[in-house]
């Protein structure tokens, strides 16, 4: 039995572009990798994470079980697509080997089985599992040209808008298993066999359309679906579908311990071309849902650093609240991607600016608990009066770092771009807190938090939110608390939150002193303040609209006062609404008996 025809040719030639293409890639950025990970990833091959990154690639490539977690209907497409296609592959393969054996089958041969296989006996038990597969496929894509057409059917509001390029590869994905339906049902009216499908479409054919006809359509049917095969292969690792075989290397790596870091690297190719493009992440983007500012939101901004096409405008329009990074199926790392990509486009240092600090210290006190109020603290004062009624009450001798104005932690520098200038600061930080022997750091600033635990050197100091603080002095009996009957709602500040996995704490402390009710999207959905330092593009009375959308949100809960656990966002929300807002401090002060 030979397995070549003419019609195999567009298949054989895009089947050998696409696999060449992702060894050079691949090879290209693994070569590039620094010699750090590289170890990390000959320590990991080993161990347990093989197996486990195994069993994810399977959870999440194939069965796409975080999609369905979002989004079920969304979760079946891209399941049916994915796995669909593997089983296809892999009952063909073992179909083949049931009607020929251990034998040597060109890769072509098994792709185009039905077609070499017309002389041999039918088997209708494979026949009918390749048509119930094919028909599992089918499904896939009728929700595919839905999604694309009637978003709001797949609960999408939006979908994702492609390059030339990704149309290109979508179009032919969409035709090559109708394509395949058509081929091989062609060649059951012609020579029998199929099953339910393609059987039931070839004897309609058979009936209804004369052999020569049939003759010149299965022709030209095997060349069509051979020809959508080699055009998807041949656009694939330069569109939207490399994630097929981005992702897959990008679980093992991630397992293995590689990250992004503030400077891009190697490794962020494998973060950036893992993107599907799937569009799940425009509908929690709050530019998008309340200002309705497009082609900002994460699954932009990585098709345009894909494709050095990233503009600055792009690149700062994002609060980095991080609810796109919550619901990313792929898990990526967005911020961080978003924060090495400003560093490349506006890190400009300048020794200059850093003149004014340079051996000052305005601290004051002593004692081993250090306060950091952080620059929006200082500039809610009630929060820090809060604070010092909170450590006077507990008897806490307490060290201030800048209570009289003082260095800012860096944060806002490095999520602006300018990383370089912000280690300035932090080192100048750093020396201040290990000169005055502190063994606590609390700060009331979510912001200052994620940065002294994440990007600071503080060795024997324990880093805490006032959250985290005032539970800890509550249940250690330090307070004094009367509890009263006002409801709260709470307010989770992104770098709290989805940030620094701060959740229950807060909550803790609210109910320590009053009845808690909680708001429509909480927790790890929160909604962002809007007033984000994070973003360099977007007006002021940009800001006040996001503020005023969170504000309705949280005061449809029916609670007395809004509390949240940030200067910042305690002074964005207060300019969206005319109830009451308070920092959780502030509600635990007002409580003291």
């Amino acid at each position: 039995m030979t397995f070549y025809a003419p019609f195999c040719l567009p298949f054989i030639i895009g089947a050998a572009v696409m696999f060449a293409t992702l060894l050079w890639k691949w090879g290209s950025w693994l070569y590039r990798l620094p010699r750090a990970d590289k170890r990390l990833i000959l320590r990991g091959l080993p161990t347990r994470r093989t197996l486990e990154a195994l069993w994810e690639v399977v959870r999440e490539s194939l069965l796409h079980r975080r999609i369905f977690h979002v989004n079920p209907l969304l979760g079946y497409m891209h399941m049916s697509l994915a796995f669909g296609w593997f089983l296809l592959i892999a009952v063909g393969w073992t179909e083949t080997v049931a009607y020929l054996g251990l034998r040597f089958v060109p890769l072509q041969g098994h792709v185009f089985f039905k077609y070499f296989a017309t002389g041999l006996e039918h088997k209708p038990g494979f026949d009918f599992v390749m048509d119930l597969l094919l028909l599992f496929v089918l499904s896939g894509v009728a929700l595919a040209w839905g999604k694309r057409f009637w978003s709001r059917a797949m609960g999408m509001r939006r979908t994702t808008k492609h390059v030339p390029g990704d149309r290109v590869a979508l179009t032919a994905l969409w035709f090559i298993f109708p394509a395949r339906l058509l081929a091989e049902s062609t060649t059951c009216a012609l020579y029998g066999g199929g099953s339910f499908l393609t059987g039931s479409l070839g004897g309609w054919m058979h009936e209804h359309i004369s052999v020569l006809a049939l003759m010149n359509l299965e022709t030209a049917a095997w060349w069509f679906y051979s020809s959508c095969l080699g055009l998807f292969f041949v656009a694939l690792p330069f569109s939207r579908y490399m994630h097929i075989f981005t992702e897959i290397p990008l679980i093992f790596l991630r397992r293995y311990g590689l990250r992004s870091g503030e400077k891009e690297s190697a490794y962020d190719h494998f973060q950036v071309e893992a993107c599907s493009r799937c569009g799940i992440c425009i509908d929690p983007c709050q530019l998008q849902s309340v200002l309705h500012v497009d082609n900002v939101q994460s699954v932009y901004f990585l098709r345009d650093r894909r494709y050095g096409m990233l503009r600055r405008d792009v690149a700062d329009n994002c609060l980095l609240c991080g609810r796109c990074a919550e619901r990313c199926p792929v898990g990526i790392d967005l911020n961080t991607l978003r924060v090495n990509s400003r560093d490349r486009l506006r890190n400009v240092p300048d020794e200059r600016r850093y003149d004014y600090f340079k051996g000052l210290d305005r601290s004051s006190g002593t004692g081993k608990v250090g306060y950091f109020a952080g620059c929006m603290t200082l500039l809610t004062p009630r929060t820090m009066s809060a604070m010092e009624r909170l450590f006077d009450a507990a008897g806490e001798e307490v060290w201030w770092a800048d209570r009289e104005g003082g260095v800012c932690c860096g944060r806002p520098l490095k999520l602006a771009g300018e990383t370089d200038s912000a280690h300035k600061m932090m080192r100048y930080n750093t020396e201040l807190f290990l000169k005055h022997g502190i063994t606590t750091l609390v700060t009331s600033c979510p912001i200052c938090l994620k940065v002294f635990r994440e990007d600071y050197d503080l060795p024997g100091i324990e880093v805490l939110h006032h959250s985290e603080y005032i539970l800890r002095l509550i249940r250690a009996g330090r307070l004094n608390l009367q509890r009263g009957t006002t409801h709260y709602t709470y307010h989770d500040p992104c770098e709290l939150g989805r940030g620094s996995g701060i959740y229950d704490e807060p909550r803790a402390v609210i109910e320590a002193v009053g009845e808690l009710l909680e708001p429509a999207q909480t927790r790890e959905h929160a909604l962002c303040c809007g007033s984000s330092v994070a973003n360099t593009a977007i007006s002021d009375g940009q800001q006040v609209q996001i503020a005023r959308a969170v504000a309705e949100e949280l005061e449809a809960t029916g609670a007395e006062v809004i509390v949240t656990a940030c200067p910042l966002c305690k002074k964005a929300i207060g300019r969206g609404t005319k109830g009451e807002v308070r920092d959780l401090a502030e509600i635990v002060a007002s409580h003291l008996s």
